[in-house]
């Protein structure tokens, strides 16, 4: 692909070390209520994954570990790997705390079979992580290399039709299509949009069909496929609660869709 920059992994290594640190104290994450036992999963991926207890379970680019910590508490002998170094140190510090046996590794996702050699029962990934990969084919060459024959890949993510929308949702502003590598300055983070961050991220937008046909290019069964007309997080500027884990844009509802679930089977 010639849309990648040559530094887009240092861009977004240090955007997502700056978001950690905020995000680790933010009410989004709601760190106290996740360390008094309350998981951070919501119900798309809860019913998708359904009984792990005993199950090995690889989650891809996890951020600083509350999804991988809440699928240990459910049993499941889970592994995390994210870019960011202050990210996985949270995540280990969590761990160690909360006294889990889940185990973190840091680095850039193309990079995990240099790091990493055992197979996994589901491979789980899920909410704003494959915007940040610009390379889909290699993504589900991940994916297919860290599943056993007969394993499970769980994705829930937010839908590409999201990422067409300006900051503000009032128009069109990128391709449905990743036609190019999307840099922008980073000035705050959806966890808090009063935080000031400072420096540049690179991002790309996947269509569905990038996404399906990548997993189906590499030999994976697609078992299934879910659109959802809302988003479980309030992320988004101008959203409002409809029920619980229920928002929607106010200016848009339920005309467009917000999330998407795919199920795969090696």
């Amino acid at each position: 692909m010639n849309n990648i920059p040559d530094n887009y992994l240092d861009k977004n290594r240090d955007a997502w070390n700056q978001r950690t640190s905020v995000h680790i104290s933010s009410a989004f994450y709601d760190m106290p209520a996740f360390m008094a036992g309350k998981s951070s999963l919501k119900q798309p991926e809860l019913e998708l994954l359904g009984d792990i207890a005993g199950k090995s379970v690889l989650h891809l680019q996890c951020h600083f570990g509350q999804d991988t910590l809440s699928l240990a508490r459910m049993g499941a002998k889970a592994t995390g790997i994210d870019l960011s170094d202050v990210a996985i140190a949270e995540a280990r510090k969590l761990n160690t705390d909360l006294g889990l046996d889940a185990a973190f590794l840091c680095c850039d996702l193309y990079s995990l079979p240099d790091l990493l050699d055992e197979q996994f029962d589901i491979v789980f990934t899920s909410y704003g992580a494959i915007g940040w990969l610009p390379d889909l084919d290699r993504w589900a060459a991940v994916v297919s290399r860290f599943l056993k024959k007969g394993g499970r890949f769980i994705m829930v993510e937010f839908h590409p039709v999201i990422w067409m929308f300006d900051n503000d949702f009032t128009h069109i502003r990128y391709s449905y299509f990743n036609t190019a590598a999307i840099e922008e300055h980073l000035e705050n983070t959806y966890a808090d949009r009063t935080a000031a961050l400072k420096g540049e991220e690179v991002s790309w937008n996947h269509s569905l069909d990038e996404v399906l046909g990548s997993l189906l290019r590499t030999g994976l069964q697609v078992t299934g496929f879910r659109e959802y007309d809302h988003s479980v997080y309030n992320c988004f500027p101008g959203m409002e609660a409809v029920a619980e884990d229920v928002f929607r844009i106010k200016s848009l509802g339920a005309q467009i869709p917000y999330m998407y679930s795919v199920t795969a089977k090696k």
